[in-house]
């Protein structure tokens, strides 16, 4: 969402306009860059329980100190109202999720060598502050040990909206805000085609990466039958903005398409004025364009609040002014680059695409949808045409290699961008998920103590 102040103020009048504020996201290839958006849960070391916005309980662990101590590594705070909601620190953002689940939102960056140096740079500096907090920091998939009732909330005009209207349209919606932790990548495209190829690749290989990146096997300290549970709990949040909506498949598909798709289909959550949120959840964009939406009267609707609106869409392949990357589990530091890594090598190259693409030929939205309703379950024994996806993962993680070797981008060592794919090439060699790895701790050394995952998880 656009930080208060940011927004453009262009009144819309067609969805030509909105197409073309997509567009403008094109770029020629030599000016790719990679941006890497990830997420964890913090937990106070006294009790493991997830640290309150404002100091409670005696205890020193909090969300406000935190970004007060973030910010003093020379940043500068986000506010909503008075509150400090985040740190801007250059090109990079630390904001939080509703729950105080700390995001990094990563600066453009040309290498994955480069992603790997600023990842380590955020780790070590919230490590430093955690210090004197008594608190520290996991990134996992879905909170392990909390239940919904025991998780806070951040003082953010929007999430006060969305917590009123998840229920409405989901069984799971408030588990999805405060409960869940992601990690995704953002790439470019340099046309239209170019992003619709790149969209459908990536939309029909992203239950592989949910399969790949599972990693929250556990609720409320007991396994929960599932390999990513954070993946089944979009299944219940909100299907009108989430899942892989089966437009982006149709022929035709592009920028007007999904700018209709978005004002049409996707219900409002808010719009922003004079510092603070209309709530006006479920209601319709396009009716807020032709006037009809009586919370707005007398308002335009601006170019803004349509970017502030494709925020809200959460499908599995987001479409902004680049590509949103949204199927994979928070995990540990190499999963998280080898997330990155997986998604670079294979849409970055022309061959690359081009073998994803044969690989994938004679799949469609269906075979997408029926992997993506199954994986959360089944992980890499997920039926997937006649086999399974784990049939299919030396030749996705071999094309990727592919990719990245073509890049030839090497850090000082000589080493090119096809070491971050150390992870996933393990995995297709036979080697556990993390959630695999974490259930198989949880029946052996941990004798059902489910808390001891956030030691071994903690950054």
């Amino acid at each position: 969402m656009s930080n208060p102040g940011d927004a453009d103020h262009t009144p819309l009048t067609s969805v030509r306009q909105m197409a073309a504020y997509l567009a403008d996201g094109c770029k020629p290839p030599g000016e790719f860059r990679i941006g890497t958006e990830h997420e964890k849960f913090g937990f106070r070391h006294a009790d493991l329980a997830p640290p309150p916005y404002r100091p409670a309980d005696g205890q020193p662990g909090n969300i406000h100190d935190l970004l007060l101590g973030l910010a003093a590594c020379d940043g500068t705070l986000i506010l909503d109202g008075d509150n400090p909601i985040g740190v801007k620190q250059g090109a990079d953002s630390i904001s939080l999720e509703p729950a105080g689940q700390l995001e990094l939102s990563g600066a453009p960056l040309r290498t994955l060598h480069e992603t790997q140096q600023e990842l380590e740079a955020h780790f070590d500096q919230v490590r430093s502050v955690c210090r004197d907090l008594d608190t520290g920091f996991a990134p996992l998939g879905f909170h392990p040990l909390a239940k919904r009732e025991a998780m806070p909330w951040m003082p953010k005009g929007r999430y006060a909206i969305m917590k009123r209207y998840m229920p409405l349209v989901g069984s799971l919606g408030l588990d999805m805000m405060t409960r869940t932790c992601t990690v995704q990548v953002n790439l470019d495209f340099a046309s239209e085609a170019d992003m619709r190829r790149k969209l459908r690749v990536s939309l029909l290989l992203q239950p592989l990466a949910t399969a790949l990146f599972a990693n929250s096997p556990f609720t409320e300290g007991r396994p929960n039958g599932f390999l990513s549970y954070r993946a089944h709990v979009w299944t219940d949040t909100d299907v009108q903005r989430s899942g892989i909506p089966k437009v982006m498949f149709e022929d035709g598909f592009g920028f007007e398409r999904y700018a209709s798709w978005v004002i049409e289909h996707v219900p409002m959550y808010f719009v922003y004025r004079d510092g603070g949120y209309i709530d006006v959840a479920g209601k319709s964009f396009a009716a807020f364009m032709a006037g009809r939406v009586p919370e707005l009267a007398g308002e335009t609707a601006t170019l803004g609040d349509f970017a502030d609106h494709v925020t809200t869409a959460f499908t599995d392949v987001r479409l902004k002014r680049f590509l949103e990357m949204r199927g994979a589990d928070a995990g540990r530091a190499d999963m998280m680059l080898a997330q990155s890594a997986l998604w670079v090598g294979l849409l970055y190259d022309d061959a690359a695409l081009a073998a994803a693409e044969s690989l994938l030929r004679g799949a469609g939205w269906e075979d997408a949808v029926a992997a993506r309703a199954a994986v959360p379950r089944q992980g890499l024994a997920t039926p997937w045409r006649g086999g399974t996806l784990r049939d299919i993962v030396r030749d996705v993680v071999a094309i990727a290699q592919d990719g990245l070797r073509a890049r030839g981008l090497q850090d000082a060592a000589g080493n090119d961008e096809r070491i971050f794919l150390a992870p996933l090439q393990a995995i297709a060699e036979g080697a556990p998920t993390q959630a695999e790895h974490w259930l198989a701790q949880y029946h052996g050394p941990w004798r059902g103590d489910a808390s001891r995952i956030f030691a071994e998880a903690a950054i």
